[in-house]
């Protein structure tokens, strides 16, 4: 095999970031189906400027075709176990965007399913696919630096999401932190044990009636004795706040954010710089883009995805840990959970 025959699950804005980039930037991919129950006139006209002839509202169709080796589900979260299961018994490998679910039993079947079926499971934890998260992660595991101490991740979306998003999401920590879990885990090289969690509601933007907040700091221990500090906004207002660092026994290595240029412009009054990129598909494009040509190279060459079934369910447990740690006031270990 040279060539993987794509069918894709959803076309919403995540649906379509993946179809654009599986269709101009994936070589190895080839995008033959879209299955989504909110199809439309539009979204076959997306399609086919891609060249994608193969349009539906029934996802059957996509586990039915025969062409397909392998299908990237980008659906509401709630159907993302179903859609895996249906994809896996009809022996086809799966992409998956996060969380796999919120409820851990419906993680674990899913991941049965590829398991008995025989066929790969990749979770879009786009993030480890980044140049600067990877080069941390590379010298931490290097060992050059010595053993990790302290790890450090700075998230803050550039502005608040509808309430209409908020009132489904599932929470703070399970829609936005959950990001950064997968990548205290792959920053330490160890599994997080224990999770304190502090949030509040400070933007007068509506979240206590979903009974949820705007900022959070979750601290973490780790099974190799490091420690662990997040912290969240759901609006930095200006730009997309994306810091990661570990410090170790010999040293620390740290990364800021991707601007929109490197200028910088001194003079007698001010110094002036760019402010980071604005959001997710414009910050992390090229990691998107990435991720899935290693999926691809995953398929070709039978080798393992980067990302596999353990790390789409370690992250959903620490998030929640974390939202019971937070309204409990205690810490919570992940003991308590899995």
């Amino acid at each position: 095999m040279n060539k993987v025959k794509v069918g894709v699950l959803g076309a919403g804005r995540i649906g379509r970031l993946h179809i654009t980039n599986l269709v101009q930037s994936v070589p190895a991919a080839e995008v033959v189906a879209i299955a989504d129950p909110f199809l439309n006139e539009e979204t076959q006209a997306f399609a086919n400027n891609l060249g994608i002839a193969q349009c539906s509202k029934d996802p059957q169709d996509i586990f039915a075709n025969p062409d397909i080796d392998a299908v990237f589900v980008c659906t509401s979260t709630e159907a993302h176990a179903e859609m895996i299961q249906r994809a896996a018994e009809a022996g086809k490998h799966v992409f998956c965007e996060k969380p796999i679910h919120t409820d851990l039993e419906q993680i674990r079947k899913a991941i049965a399913a590829t398991e008995k079926a025989g066929v790969k499971l990749q979770v879009g934890f786009v993030r480890r696919f980044d140049h600067n998260h990877k080069k941390v992660h590379d010298v931490v595991a290097s060992g050059k630096l010595g053993r990790p101490h302290l790890v450090k991740v700075c998230s803050r979306d550039p502005e608040h999401q509808p309430m209409s998003y908020i009132a489904t999401s599932g929470g703070i920590f399970m829609d936005m932190t959950i990001h950064d879990f997968d990548m205290v885990r792959y920053l330490s090289g160890s599994e997080v044990t224990e999770v304190c969690a502090y949030g509040a509601a400070l933007s007068g933007e509506g979240y206590d009636q979903y009974n949820d907040v705007d900022t959070a700091i979750i601290m973490m221990k780790f099974e190799n004795g490091a420690l662990g500090v997040i912290d969240n906004s759901r609006a930095s207002h200006y730009g997309y706040d994306q810091r990661t660092e570990v410090h170790c026994d010999k040293g620390c290595v740290q990364v800021t954010n991707d601007l929109d240029d490197q200028a910088m412009i001194s003079t007698h009054e001010t110094v002036e710089i760019a402010k980071p990129t604005w959001f997710f598909l414009e910050r992390y494009n090229n990691a998107f883009i990435q991720e899935a040509k290693d999926f691809m190279d995953a398929i070709i060459n039978d080798t393992e995805p980067l990302v596999g079934a353990k790390d789409g369910l370690m992250p959903v447990a620490i998030a929640m840990a974390a939202a019971k740690s937070f309204q409990e006031g205690r810490p919570v270990k992940l003991s308590e959970i899995l």
